[in-house]
């Protein structure tokens, strides 16, 4: 069962579970659109996507109509996106921003990054701040809260990467931690439809999520 977080005659928002697509692909398997066709008993369309291995919240739309006025909204930056992420060590400065240009490499399956303009590459920009910093068994993880200022594939994670702090559990782009993809989908703000909205999940009780109080105690400052 699909968590559903809220729902009108336009849209759902839901809890998307890492390891399901966010919208069918060519590995044939479980997908969010098909499950929430099934479960809400209604026409389903994606509004944006999350990559397969990262979960948490996400917007789908009821209607052509209106999957076509959310995407628009999407493209023009009316919505906001925000994340967490779980990184090895810790940053030197407590805040931060990556701002450089990607390129999807389709035979390697990842992002490349660019400082320059490349043929085909698009801008990417997000910030971050270190929300909380704790050591478990000798080792030290951090805990980013991520706002992104543009929707790039595999954004997070590649911009991450290349700033030397690669998503803890995301082997393609450098992490050395054998874990689930500590990346989620934390909340999502949208005005369109003629109203603001906000929904928001914590990641789940599990490693790496489960370490810090700012999940446990779920006192993230709105």
């Amino acid at each position: 069962m699909i968590e559903i977080l809220y729902e009108n005659k336009n849209i759902v928002a839901a809890v998307k579970p890492a390891g399901i697509s966010s919208q069918p692909d060519m590995t044939g398997g479980e997908d969010m659109t098909a499950l929430l066709k099934n479960q809400l008993k209604c026409d389903i369309y994606p509004v944006h996507r999350l990559d397969k291995v990262t979960g948490g919240v996400m917007i789908y739309a009821k209607s052509k109509k209106a999957a076509a006025e959310y995407s628009a909204t999407d493209e023009n930056r009316l919505y906001s996106k925000e994340y967490f992420a779980v990184i090895s060590g810790k940053p030197e400065k407590s805040a931060g921003k990556e701002e450089n240009y990607l390129l999807f490499d389709n035979a390697a399956g990842k992002s490349r990054i660019y400082e320059t303009p490349v043929k085909g590459a698009k801008k990417a920009a997000l910030e971050y701040t270190v929300t909380e910093t704790v050591c478990r068994d000798g080792e030290e993880y951090s805990l980013l809260f991520v706002r992104l200022i543009t929707g790039r594939t595999h954004q997070i994670r590649a911009q991450l990467s290349h700033a030397g702090y690669p998503v803890l559990g995301d082997g393609k782009y450098g992490s050395k931690t054998k874990c689930p993809l500590a990346l989620w989908s934390h909340r999502i703000k949208t005005a369109a439809g003629g109203a603001e909205l906000a929904f928001a999940k914590y990641p789940p009780d599990i490693f790496p999520w489960n370490i810090f109080d700012v999940i446990n105690k779920k006192e993230m400052k709105k």
